[in-house]
Order: C-alpha cells, then sequence, then structure tokens
C-alpha cells in the first residue's frame, strides 16, 4: 500500500471540525505518526479537545496550551502535563465503566486514531497491541484515521477490526511506541518476594507495569502452572509464558491462553504475541468484567497505591499536589479477586517513598482521594511484612498496618493513631 501518505503528512485540516474531542488509545496503541502531526498542527487548528487515557511516550512534553483543552483518564507516564494543566477536567473511571462511557457519549470522542495492520484476509484487520476499549472509541467517532504498522504483532480475539470502520488510512512512519521494562529497586525486589510467599502455584495473576510488577514476576520463577488475566501486561511475563511458569491450564475458564486488553512492553512482547493464539487480546468489557472474574480460580490481583491510610484507605491517584496516577482498573480487579473462588487482593508498595523522606502508611488521606476504599481492602504488604486486614476493625487494621511500615515512621503513626482515638473518644466520632 505504497500509495498511502505517510502518517506525519496527513492534513487534519480537512477533517477536524472547531471543538472536536479527538482520542487515540492508550500506551503502546498510540499510532505516533498521526498523534505527532496532529501536535505539529494544531496552531492551524480550531480549538480541539484532547481525550487522553495513559501515554507511554512524550507526545505532548512539546504541547502549547493554545488551541487545545483536554480531558484525562489517567495522569501517568506522559499524561502528567495534561493532567496537571487540566485537574479539574479529570473523568474519574473505573476502566470496566470507560467502554459504555465512550459509547453513550459521556466521554465525547469525534475523531479517533488508532494503529492496526492487515491480516491474511484484507477486509480484517489487526489492533495488535491495544484492544481494551478501541472498539467502543472506533464506533463512537465521526472520523477514524487509522496507521497502517506492518511492525504491529498480529493478534486476534477482540483485537480484530474490519477494516471499513476507518475513514481514512495512511502509512505509519513515526516511532514505534514501546514500555521498557523499569529496573527493580531493592524495595520492589524485597516486596515483590513477599508477595510470591502469598501466591499458591495455580493461582490466576492479575499484574501492571514498573518495577515493582516486573520483580514480581522475577520472584514466581519456582512457581508451577500460574496462569494470567490481566488489564495489560508488559515484558516481564514473557520467560514466565515461554518456561511454563505460566500454563493457564488451571484458570477455569480461557484454559491454555492469557488473556489481556494490552501489550505493554516492547519488541520482546510483541514478537512473542505475533500469531500467538495462546495470547487472547480481549476488550475491557471481558477482561475487567466482575462476571468474568467470578468464573477464574485463584484469582490474585496484585496492585499498588501511592500511598494507604490506617484503616486501609488507597489513594493511586495524587502524590503531593499533582496528579500522577489513576482510577483505572484496581478496584476491578480488587474486587474481582475476591468474587473469584481462592482469590486474593494484594496492594503492594513500598514502605516509604524513594528518598525516604515520607511514609506511605500514613494517619490520614487528608484531601487526597480515595481510589480503593478500605472496605475492599485484602492484604497489603511492604518490605516488613503482610497485613491481612479482610474483616478485621479499624483498631486492629490500623496497628497491623504500622507493624509493616517502615521502622522510622512507627513512633509517628502511633501517636497519631493514639491522638485520633482520644478525639474519637471524646468527641464519639471515629475521624480516620
Amino acid at each position: 500500500m505504497s500509495h498511502l501518505v505517510p502518517s506525519s503528512s496527513f492534513d487534519f485540516a480537512r477533517v477536524l471540525l472547531p471543538g472536536d474531542r479527538v482520542m487515540w488509545p492508550q500506551g503502546t496503541g498510540e499510532p505516533t505518526g498521526l498523534s505527532s502531526a496532529l501536535i505539529k498542527q494544531l496552531p492551524e487548528l480550531g480549538r480541539l479537545t484532547l481525550v487522553t487515557g495513559m501515554l507511554t511516550s512524550l507526545t505532548l512534553e512539546s504541547i502549547a496550551r493554545e488551541n487545545v483543552d483536554f480531558l484525562c483518564l489517567n495522569g501517568a507516564g506522559g499524561g502528567r502535563k495534561p493532567a496537571a494543566w487540566s485537574h479539574n477536567r479529570i473523568i474519574p473511571a473505573h476502566i470496566s465503566a470507560i467502554p459504555a462511557l465512550i459509547s453513550e457519549k459521556r466521554i465525547p470522542v469525534d475523531v479517533a486514531l488508532v494503529r492496526a495492520r492487515p491480516t491474511r484476509d484484507s477486509a480484517v484487520w489487526s489492533l495488535g497491541v491495544m484492544v481494551d476499549f478501541v472498539h467502543e472509541l472506533v464506533g463512537a467517532a465521526r472520523v477514524v484515521i487509522a496507521e497502517l504498522d506492518e511492525r504491529l504483532p498480529l493478534t486476534s480475539d477482540d483485537a480484530l477490526i474490519q477494516r471499513a470502520r476507518f475513514t481514512h488510512v495512511t502509512e505509519a512512519d513515526g516511532a514505534e511506541p514501546m514500555l521498557l521494562n523499569l529496573r527493580p529497586s531493592a524495595t520492589d525486589l524485597a516486596v515483590a518476594r513477599r508477595v510470591a510467599q502469598l501466591i499458591p502455584d495455580r493461582a490466576t495473576l492479575q499484574l501492571g507495569v514498573g518495577g515493582l510488577p516486573t520483580a514480581v514476576c522475577e520472584a514466581l520463577t519456582a512457581h508451577k502452572d500460574l496462569g494470567l488475566h490481566s488489564g495489560v501486561i508488559p515484558d516481564a511475563v514473557v520467560p514466565l509464558l515461554e518456561s511454563g511458569v505460566i500454563s493457564n491450564r488451571y484458570k477455569g475458564v480461557d484454559v491454555g491462553r492469557t488473556v489481556t486488553g494490552g501489550l505493554f512492553g516492547t519488541r520482546r512482547l510483541f514478537d512473542h504475541a505475533n500469531g500467538n493464539d495462546r495470547i487472547a487480546m480481549r476488550r475491557a468489557t471481558y477482561t475487567h468484567a466482575a462476571r468474568t472474574h467470578a468464573m477464574i480460580n485463584g484469582l490474585y490481583s496484585i496492585n499498588s497505591a501511592i500511598e494507604l491510610d490506617l484503616t486501609g484507605q488507597c489513594n493511586a491517584e495524587v502524590a503531593g499536589r499533582s496528579y500522577v496516577g489513576a482510577v483505572g482498573g484496581q478496584v476491578d480487579f480488587v474486587r474481582g479477586a475476591r468474587l473469584s473462588a481462592g482469590g486474593r487482593a494484594v496492594m503492594a508498595l513500598g514502605s516509604a517513598t524513594e528518598d525516604g523522606v515520607h511514609s506511605k502508611i500514613v494517619a490520614s488521606l487528608g484531601n487526597r482521594p480515595v481510589t480503593t476504599p478500605r472496605s475492599d481492602i485484602d492484604l497489603v504488604v511492604t518490605e516488613y511484612g503482610v497485613a491481612d486486614l479482610w474483616g478485621l476493625d479499624l483498631n486492629a487494621r490500623a496497628e497491623a498496618l504500622i507493624a509493616i511500615a517502615h521502622p522510622r515512621f512507627r513512633d509517628s503513626l502511633s501517636h497519631q493513631l493514639e491522638e485520633q482515638r482520644r478525639q474519637n473518644s471524646s468527641e464519639n466520632f471515629w475521624r480516620f
């Protein structure tokens, strides 16, 4: 298809209308040729809104505020700038809710930019690395511009899409979006060892990306017959898949197959998935659905947080005054793990910030958001131990969390707890 216009040369003025809302898939699904071209052309276009999810590229680093507004689902990675500029236009939504929000126009999308490549049937293309809510995105948009990108792995299941759904097709000429494994810190490795001890053979894993999930994968090499069902998966799962540690034999559903909505990695992961029918790319309406989780045997969700308070309330969105995280799929999987026979929900985090100045277990979240409520919290893991909070009263869970806090902060947390207890006693009200 050499007659196609290069993505970097696509003229957006031909198809965009003033006030249009433009969105592209998250992470490695970003069509960087098109997205970069759009940013360059913004000064010549009418005012637009960019609807942004999780970004792994630096596309928006050079953006100016003129002619553009933002709606944000995520503040991680390359999404920090739009989230900082638009803190009042962040949409707090679970991943499981986003497909319907897009289809119902509550999250409005007029123009969609996607990556895809043809399969053997030229009428059917593969989305390759990202599926989660891409079908809803394409279905809601007035204009759908696709980059034909032969670098994409040929994946199937929900990754398949009809070519006729694209209104324009360009030739990809941007950098291939990837997400490198972050090397685990010493703290990550220590936390991961404790997490691995909690996971039995034949459990099914859900995990994310970053140094801690990488460390967890590295700590699981002696396990047997694990399953994998996750919103996204990183490069770190490939050795476990190749060695048979992840066999998916005992999941109870999707037996023999790894299920994910996105490949958040590099060529190592993409090459492993290429033409591999043991990798099932599924939409968020399946990966994050409670009815799916209830069918899985022994689902262990492994998530993290910026901080937890002494009742177990979890903030995974705001650090200091900056929105750097997301609601994301955390609550979907925390609750889903409890629906799964033999499942547990693990919240894993280092006990202190990287500089050692602040405890990640705090007396109160103050005015920072509660991403996962205390009523859903199950197991909390730091490098100093495991707090099993499921069914504990508020006093007992506070003491359990102080016991796994960094030793430097335990006395302070105990003093704050006693002060809160005194206030509660005098006012007959629990102030957590």
